[in-house]
């Protein structure tokens, strides 16, 4: 598996909002996070929900989010993370990295 991403790297979520299947929680969208691990390469479920071959397999990352980053009324310790399994075509590099 060749992914785009290594663990402790600093990523964003892109911020689309495409109709149909989608493989990324809306709360998370244009946020930024760290990936936690790789978890490896899989068919991408958004083209297999339409009978698709989900070709080519995409990477899937455990990425972890600050809980006050997602969300600004966020009234616990500011050390609570929330972590999702989210797959490589969500991802961006965060700002400031190559």
């Amino acid at each position: 598996m060749c992914a785009k991403f290594a663990v402790g790297d600093d990523v964003m979520v892109r911020a689309a909002f495409p109709p149909g299947h989608i493989r990324a929680p809306y709360f998370i969208r244009g946020h930024g996070g760290r990936v936690i691990q790789i978890l490896g390469a899989f068919a991408n479920p958004e083209e297999l929900a339409y009978n698709r071959d989900g070709k080519p397999d995409l990477a899937l990352y455990r990425v972890q989010f600050r809980q006050t980053d997602l969300w600004p009324d966020y009234e616990g310790s500011p050390k609570d993370t929330t972590i999702v399994d989210i797959y490589e075509n969500w991802l961006r590099p965060a700002e400031g990295e190559a």
